[in-house]
């Protein structure tokens, strides 16, 4: 009983084992893969931006909650994205390694044997005359593979269509490997800083930074980046950008010599396996804010973010040291422009002609309330607008809780922080599975056999394309016209 009972286990487990590592089984996890990965593509991640995660529970709390639960919110860590994920990359192995091995083993083997009835072929013909000599003449003059018995000959042209397709399916399992490897030990970040600051690659300096499974902010690369100039060229009639320089001065480690670097769109700063992007840039307003006494109660350069081509930019300035505290929401215009359909904006991205049009706000700005709330947006709705203002450059607007002064502005850059390891090895593997994949379709698999009968009834040949693949008919009206001839 026990045997019996150990026994139907084990063929349990091979049955399971067969539907798990079947191509079929790969195709259908490859699909779920697929449909896995929408949520992600449809709700914010918090891997990606937990602001808008805030935003989305704040807004919809019922709902956040119900698709909190099922990792909505972080579907490619969840225990069900891995779960396809672990099982694709199982199944693929288990079905592409062994008839890899199999493979291998065949590309010394000779053709199979010749068939005994070859007439049931769908391409057959008969001779009169020709021999097995002038076939296999012919046969290696058109690079088929030979196995010469006593009366027959079986030849074999197309072996790397398998060879094809089983890369393809190979390089499949190596980006399953980059991405795995991306996942684990890689990170990305993105950072925005003025013209003169200093980032130093620790986590508080990231507005947006993720790590992967077996990465902290331990294993952070020690270095730091100081923006000391950043030039942007833009074509005079389109305003479309032509180059982005950065100058940079580096220092790895921090605290070691600065080294003056270059960094433009496509050419990254290294250091060690990790790589600095120049993604982005615009405008950061230089203002003045004082209360009624004339005390300064902000003074600096605030990030405002792009909203067009031409760098019309918004953003927000909160001064929590006032009482009541104030908030502004302004608007940046590099060029000024005005109509009645659009209001203000900006004719071209570089700086010309300046305006900062402001929204002026006094009550809660909301920073005591322990909620996360974006740098860049004010929230509103416990406070009061007390005016409205377009500052020209030097200009100060005085309202009821003090004044407020537009002094200027300076460029930003947003680097982006990026330490993929498995890169490479996606990019090999995307590489490997198009030559595969091309392999596969231009290699055309045949088979054709040469028969002899006897002396008096000549020879016979056919042929069998694999797939119904064209031009095995034509190869053996070549064949039969060479013996002929």
């Amino acid at each position: 009983m026990t045997a019996a009972s150990e026994l139907d286990t084990r063929s349990t487990l091979r049955w399971l084992w067969r539907q798990l590592t079947s191509m079929r089984t790969a195709l259908i996890l490859l699909l779920l893969l697929g449909l896995a990965a929408i949520p992600g593509s449809l709700f914010p991640q918090r891997s990606q931006n937990p602001l808008k995660v805030a935003d989305y529970f704040k807004s919809n709390p019922g709902t956040a909650k119900f698709l909190d639960q099922l990792n909505i919110f972080d579907v490619y860590s969840s225990p069900w994205f891995s779960s396809i994920y672990i099982l694709l990359f199982i199944s693929l192995i288990g079905c592409v390694l062994p008839r890899s091995f199999e493979h291998l083993k065949g590309i010394g083997a000779k053709p199979p044997l010749t068939p005994k009835n070859l007439d049931r072929m769908e391409l057959h013909a008969k001779l009169e005359t020709g021999t097995l000599d002038q076939a296999e003449v012919w046969f290696k003059k058109h690079h088929f593979r030979i196995r010469r018995d006593a009366n027959s000959i079986s030849a074999e042209k197309g072996f790397m269509r398998e060879t094809g397709n089983l890369i393809f399916h190979l390089s499949l399992i190596l980006i399953l490997i980059g991405v795995a490897f991306g996942s684990l030990f890689g990170m990305k970040g993105d950072a925005i800083i003025n013209v003169g600051d200093r980032f130093i690659n620790i986590p508080t300096s990231y507005d947006v930074i993720s790590f992967g499974k077996l990465e902290s902010e331990r294993t952070l690369s020690p270095f730091s980046i100081t923006a000391t100039d950043f030039k942007a060229t833009y074509d005079l009639k389109t305003g479309a950008p032509s180059d982005y320089k950065l100058t940079v001065n580096i220092a790895d480690p921090v605290g070691s010599k600065e080294i003056s670097r270059v960094v433009r769109v496509n050419s990254p700063l290294t250091f060690g396996s990790t790589k600095v992007y120049l993604q982005a840039n615009g405008y950061s307003p230089l203002v003045t804010v004082r209360d009624k006494q004339g005390e300064i109660k902000f003074q600096g350069a605030v990030i405002f973010l792009p909203q067009d081509g031409n760098l019309t930019s918004t953003g927000a300035i909160k001064v929590p040291d006032m009482k009541p505290q104030v908030g502004f929401i302004g608007s940046f215009v590099p060029t000024f422009a005005r109509n009645s359909e659009r209001g203000a904006f900006s004719t071209y991205p570089e700086v010309l002609d300046p305006r900062l049009l402001i929204s002026i706000w006094t009550g809660d700005i909301g920073l005591d309330s322990g909620n996360p709330q974006s740098v860049y947006r004010l929230d509103t709705s416990a406070m009061k607008r007390i005016g409205l203002k377009t500052l020209k450059l030097n200009e100060t607007y005085d309202f009821s809780e003090g004044s407020i002064t537009f002094e200027g502005w300076t460029p930003w850059v947003n680097l982006q922080i990026v330490k993929d390891p498995g890169k490479m090895y996606a990019l090999f593997g995307a590489i490997l599975a198009i030559l595969g994949l091309l392999m596969s379709l231009f290699t055309r698999s045949r088979r054709i056999w040469v028969k002899e009968l006897n002396k008096e009834s000549g020879v016979e040949v056919a042929g069998l394309a694999k797939n119904s693949t064209p031009g095995l008919e034509s190869e053996i009206a070549s064949l039969v016209k060479e013996m002929r001839g």
